[in-house]
């Protein structure tokens, strides 16, 4: 399942604390700020979609990610390639690599990243 937009936003604010309140919440938001009702209405949509969870402080509830940043990403970016580039890493690895005008000093630290990976694996 994936966050719209506005759900990857207010995903970002609650990946930046270890919890958080929605006070809190409409305070960090950039402008414009949306009304609590439907800040409420995002939370509610986030935790039914199983991203979100909340633990109760008196009247208040506390937000936090039941979905690490690094895991959402990292399905995110295995939906485009499949969706966009036929499964194909490869493909994705070169659109990147000729879209992005990269230098050459990039390429390099890119090239060393999988040269590190393939070692890893290898292990």
């Amino acid at each position: 399942m994936q966050l719209s937009k506005t759900e990857e936003q207010l995903m970002e604010l609650i990946w930046q604390q270890d919890g958080i309140f929605m006070k809190d919440l409409l305070e960090a938001h950039p402008d414009p700020k949306p009304a609590p009702t439907t800040l409420a209405t995002l939370l509610k949509r986030m935790q039914e979609k199983g991203f979100v969870g909340y633990q109760i402080f008196g009247n208040s509830r506390q937000y936090h990610a039941l979905v690490s940043k690094e895991d959402y990403f990292s399905k995110h970016m295995r939906g485009i390639i499949k969706n966009f580039f036929g499964n194909s890493v490869a493909q994705f690895a070169s659109f990147f690599t000729n879209a992005t005008d990269l230098t050459a000093d990039e390429l390099e630290e890119l090239k060393g990243i999988i040269e590190e990976q393939i070692k890893n694996k290898q292990s």
